[in-house]
């Protein structure tokens, strides 16, 4: 019984760690800033991606919500800059099973490997830069991934929600 509840607690907590990683310049005085602009992150082809909008319209929300001003880029005192970096990992699908016999001083034993085959995700990761100087004053990465598999819908929501997620720590230390 105390395994059980012991091990309840871990997936509780477990579940209750955060899916954004954020750092920040800690010499900065955010109160300073009150406006914003998105920097040029279709690296001037003038289009911006399926993903692209819908970060940028998350983005725009949660900085609405920190009453932060969008206005022109020459007018902004910080500038958001975001893209989805991608991440190759291994995969295991499937089972493996083996097989062992011996005796007490003597055993051998066969075992199959699990299938496992590379999948690459996507990591969102957006910066505000301020303007005056070109230096990244604050960061927030995902821990959580898009992958081509999910359905339009699915992946809105992601980036919502991790979005939202990010600017929960925004300014830092309030």
């Amino acid at each position: 019984m105390r395994f059980i509840l012991s091990f309840l607690l871990v997936l509780a907590l477990s579940g209750c760690a955060g899916n954004v990683v954020t750092d920040y310049n800690s010499t900065v005085v955010f109160g300073n800033y009150n406006s914003w602009a998105f920097a040029d992150t279709n690296n001037g082809s003038g289009f911006v991606t399926l993903d692209g909008a819908r970060v940028e319209g998350a983005v725009e929300r949660a900085l609405n919500r920190k009453a932060m001003k969008k206005v022109n880029v020459n007018e902004a005192d910080l500038l958001v800059s975001y893209r989805v970096v991608n991440v190759d990992r291994l995969d295991t699908t499937g089972f493996s099973y083996g097989l062992g016999f011996g005796q007490p001083r003597f055993g051998f034993g066969v075992a199959t490997l699990p299938p496992v085959r590379e999948v690459q995700e996507g990591k969102l990761v957006v910066e505000l830069v301020d303007r005056s100087n070109g230096q990244v004053v604050w960061r927030a990465a995902s821990r959580r991934y898009l992958t081509e598999s999910q359905s339009p819908e699915y992946r809105r929501e992601l980036i919502e929600e991790v979005v939202a997620e990010m600017f929960t720590k925004y300014p830092p230390g309030v």
